[in-house]
């Protein structure tokens, strides 16, 4: 009688154990389809997204995963630096939860003021007299000048056309013979400047068809081949492209992409990417006097998110250098430029050696653009050559017996 006592016991036992898994189980159901209802019925704003998961993780070092592993193994912790300092947890988890930077300002602000996303770059190297108060910005004009059939009247247009005499004379030691190795485009075409601009004094206004940026691929490319380095430029309006296919300003560089990646495809030779444009800030932050002589100030700008990001900006860091050596203040400096609201490529994926140069801004004369075009020539032509020369001299054919 007692053994069968003691069985109903233990079948009441396990099947009690059995009904709270149950339960539990059909409860665990019940708060997933819960979360995932209240997640589907959130605006997409305020939704878990890739981009915010990305986000997340950039911002966990390596210390602090060696950190983290290491409060339990403390192996892990013996194999860090001594100088290595214990990441400040809260600092992180304060920083991901209100995506608030304490060591950026910037970031505090960043949500609550329209447009302040403008300003969302990093300087990896500033130029003199460079901070975050005066960094390049990219803005788009105003849609009754995209949309209006008419342009604005030229005026002082004299300097346009340049000496048409390249900054060296006689033959350059080296040359690239047949081959074009630097490209030359222009994503935002029709940026354009205030001083040829008859009547336009707005500085969201400064576009035009005919007077733009690609006057200054075509000095660019006068100054590369004065010095043996073959250079196409490519003056697509991708405005106009825009425009017939009803896409916004904002697509310019898919735009431009087609464009480069053609021109890549069938040139295989082409392979320094240089993508021009003009600032849109005033004369005091884009303009430097040297040695008598007025200069449009550069300023290189790298896409943060794609393979060859290191790369496109160790070429901007040495020719940022070149310049600071031999042309101190010329070059604002290098800034990189990812995450939302802004593209993080600028088509510099399609090569090692890509980059967007801001020449000067809105006010800048072609003078002044074109003494700095001559410069950056000098600069992109000494990094050239010092490459080559790893692999193998180019020689003057002219020079050849």
């Amino acid at each position: 009688m007692k053994s069968v006592k003691s069985n109903n016991l233990m079948v009441t036992i396990k099947g009690t154990h059995l009904l709270k898994g149950i339960i539990t189980f059909v409860c665990f159901l019940i708060l997933i389809f819960s979360i995932s209802g209240v997640l589907t019925t959130l605006d997409p704003k305020y939704r878990p997204a890739s981009e915010s998961v990305k986000s997340a993780a950039t911002n966990i070092t390596g210390d602090m995963l060696y950190n983290l592993i290491g409060s339990e193994n403390h192996y892990f912790l013996a194999g860090l630096p001594q100088s290595t300092q214990e990441p400040a947890i809260t600092q992180y988890l304060f920083k991901l939860s209100t995506n608030i930077n304490l060591d950026d300002p910037r970031s505090l602000l960043g949500r609550e003021l329209p447009a302040f996303s403008l300003f969302d770059t990093e300087i990896i190297v500033a130029g003199e007299g460079t901070d975050y108060t005066n960094m390049p910005i990219e803005s788009a004009p105003p849609l009754e000048i995209l949309q209006a059939e008419k342009e604005a009247a030229l005026q002082n247009m004299d300097d346009i056309q340049g000496s048409g005499e390249g900054g060296n004379n006689g033959t350059p030691p080296n040359t690239t013979g047949e081959k074009e190795v630097v490209y030359v485009y222009f994503s935002h075409n029709r940026e354009s400047f205030l001083p040829y601009l008859k009547g336009v004094t707005n500085p969201n206004h400064a576009y035009h068809s005919k007077v733009n940026v690609t006057h200054i691929g075509d000095k660019l490319k006068e100054e590369l081949e004065v010095r043996g380095i073959g250079t196409v430029v490519d003056k697509t309006d991708i405005e106009a492209r825009l425009k017939e296919k009803g896409l916004t300003f904002a697509r310019s560089y898919q735009e431009s992409r087609t464009v480069v990646e053609a021109a890549v495809t069938q040139n295989r030779d082409l392979t320094y990417l240089i993508d021009i444009h003009r600032d849109s800030r005033r004369k005091k932050d884009t303009t430097i006097e040297m040695n008598g002589k007025p200069y449009a100030k550069l300023a290189f700008v790298i896409g943060g998110e794609h393979a060859n990001y290191e790369k496109n900006l160790a070429f901007a860091n040495e020719l940022q250098s070149q310049l600071d050596s031999s042309y101190k203040g010329l070059s604002r400096g290098v800034f990189t430029k990812k995450g939302a609201g802004t593209n993080g490529k600028f088509n510099q994926d399609l090569s090692e050696n890509a980059i967007l140069v801001e020449f000067g801004g809105v006010d800048n004369t072609f003078e002044e653009l074109y003494n700095s075009a001559e410069v950056l020539a000098e600069v992109i032509s000494n990094y050239y050559w010092q490459a080559e020369s790893v692999d193998q001299p180019h020689v003057n054919p002219a020079n050849e017996s």
